[in-house]
């Protein structure tokens, strides 16, 4: 069993106990007293639809509320990130929320949020490597990536015996912590498949275990990149008759790129095109999906993320218990911490209308509908 299948199944534990009560961990900033409603929130980058989405969300809510808020895109720059958090730190901001864009570098300017008695919610990937991050707010992330890889094996009839098929699979930016669990959760649904011959991996860009996942890594969630990469791969791998039937894909960012290699190469929506993966609904992947251009995408509604973090600075700010369902999966290096963990959702042709449309999570006419 594979370390991240180990990290799983202690978090699905923790997350059916905590539905029957949930587990909860009090802020030492909190304890005592109240504190400020002045919130900083640090989103990595205006580039990918969905951190504005959650950005402005957030920023909504609070405001509403009558807290104090500073919302702000880092434009996938660590030194541009960590200068924003410093001024909200400045600023006089009380709780710190941050989608980091390297989980791995925040930690001396963390370390500069806690003299100011700063409470920390790590949104959606976790900060590494500083015991100064208090809670961790997201998705299932390795369910991301078993829902992949579930998907690929039902639509091929792999667990029929059926092959062989054609993978080449993508994995998400090696500076993003959720990306690791991404790719663990599809590779450990797909690897006895690949070690049973049923799908073959043409480039070789098959990484041997869960832990090599970085090595077919796509820097910054980069369409571009994407597109470059599957590039390389089919001219150099499928020269021939040979064809791609699936592709692997961690997000809806690389899945565009990942088509737009395929149509120059010939390839168009039918019988024949490849089943492509995604997640985060994506308004341009859900007309993909509309259109035959990609299979599926992993909804995670960031409505809900949001609205969880918003009840979590309630708590902070009534000097309450924050209420969080995972106290044993994600290790950042120096602490496990709190977390409160969201289920992910399928998303194909058959079910955009009910999913995304009628939750309002999109408008149809953005989706040519």
């Amino acid at each position: 069993m594979s370390i991240a299948r180990k990290l799983v199944a202690v978090a699905a534990t923790g997350f059916v106990a905590a539905s029957l009560a949930a587990c909860s961990s009090g802020s030492s900033s909190a304890e005592g007293g109240d504190v400020d409603c002045n919130v900083g929130i640090s989103m990595p980058t205006r580039s990918l639809e969905r951190w504005i989405n959650d950005g402005e969300q957030l920023e909504k809510l609070l405001k509403d509320d009558g807290c104090t808020v500073d919302l702000q895109y880092a434009d996938n720059k660590t030194s541009e990130q960590i200068s924003q958090i410093q001024n909200q730190i400045a600023g006089g901001a009380k709780i710190l929320v941050v989608a980091p864009i390297d989980g791995k570098v925040l930690s001396p300017v963390l370390k500069e949020a806690k003299t100011q008695d700063a409470v920390v919610i790590s949104y959606d990937r976790l900060i590494n490597g500083t015991e100064n991050v208090d809670y961790y707010a997201t998705f299932d992330n390795y369910r991301v990536g078993q829902l992949q890889g579930e998907f690929i094996e039902e639509q091929l009839g792999l667990a029929d015996g059926e092959g062989p098929f054609n993978l080449e699979p993508f994995a998400g930016s090696p500076d993003d912590n959720n990306a690791k669990f991404f790719f663990s959760g599809a590779w450990d649904v797909l690897t006895p498949y690949i070690e049973s011959g049923q799908l073959v991996v043409p480039s070789g860009k098959a990484p041997a275990s869960d832990d090599d996942w970085a090595s077919i890594g796509i820097q910054g969630w980069a369409s571009d990149k994407a597109q470059a990469e599957m590039d390389n791969r089919l001219s150099s791998f499928y020269s021939g008759d040979e064809k791609v039937d699936v592709v692997l894909s961690p997000n809806d960012s690389l899945a565009i790129g990942i088509e737009a290699s395929l149509k120059s190469a010939g390839y168009t929506p039918g019988e024949d095109y490849p089943l492509i993966t995604g997640q985060d609904a994506d308004k341009a992947n859900v007309k993909a999906i509309l259109d035959g251009e990609q299979s599926m995408t992993v909804w995670k509604d960031t409505r809900e993320l949001g609205q969880k973090v918003f009840e979590m600075i309630q708590s902070i700010v009534a000097g309450e218990d924050v209420e969080v369902n995972d106290t044993e999966t994600y290790d950042n290096g120096k602490k496990v911490v709190p977390s409160y963990l969201l289920e992910p959702q399928v998303v194909t042709k058959d079910s955009v209308q009910e999913k995304l449309i009628d939750s309002g999570f999109i408008k149809a006419s953005d989706v040519g509908l």
